[in-house]
């Protein structure tokens, strides 16, 4: 769902998304990701969690010429890593919401993010929520301790 979600917005910026196969520096270590994403990465890849984790500093789900061994499977946040993303930021002295946008220092050229109609940066938010609601608590799990779970079937959250 996030991929066909994504898909306008990937299209829109074509040109400018530099990401392929090998290009990890997003694939940052400490992630956690919804309960429902672990669930997922856990009845589809009990071989890989079998393996060694990627050693600490990256990912652990990366191998060693840096390419996602789930990536079938890959969690939300890494689907939308990339693209040009949008959110809505308050300000803590004057308490004004203002629209932040970023992208991967990788995919800044072309046009300038604030010139980006709304519709071709990802929002930040709505699938998050849509994901909150999908899963039965609001736990958050982290990708390395997937590999450490005696038992898989109870999933280490962060807390």
């Amino acid at each position: 769902a996030v991929d066909e979600a994504a898909q306008p917005v990937e299209q829109a910026n074509a040109s400018r998304l530099k990401c392929a196969s090998g290009c990890a520096d997003c694939c940052v270590d400490g992630l956690t990701v919804f309960a429902i994403e672990a669930e997922e990465i856990v009845k589809h890849h009990a071989a890989v969690l079998d393996e060694a984790p990627h050693p600490p500093g990256a990912c652990a789900f990366l191998d060693d010429a840096r390419r996602c061994r789930i990536y079938e499977h890959r969690p939300y946040v890494c689907r939308t890593q990339g693209l040009p993303l949008r959110w809505l930021e308050e300000d803590e002295e004057t308490d004004e919401v203002f629209e932040a946008r970023d992208i991967c220092p990788l995919n800044l050229e072309g046009p300038p993010l604030e010139e980006l109609p709304a519709e071709e940066c990802w929002s930040i938010g709505p699938f998050e929520e849509r994901l909150a609601r999908e899963q039965t608590k609001g736990e958050r799990v982290s990708l390395r301790a997937l590999f450490a779970a005696d038992d898989r079937r109870r999933l280490p959250v962060v807390k």
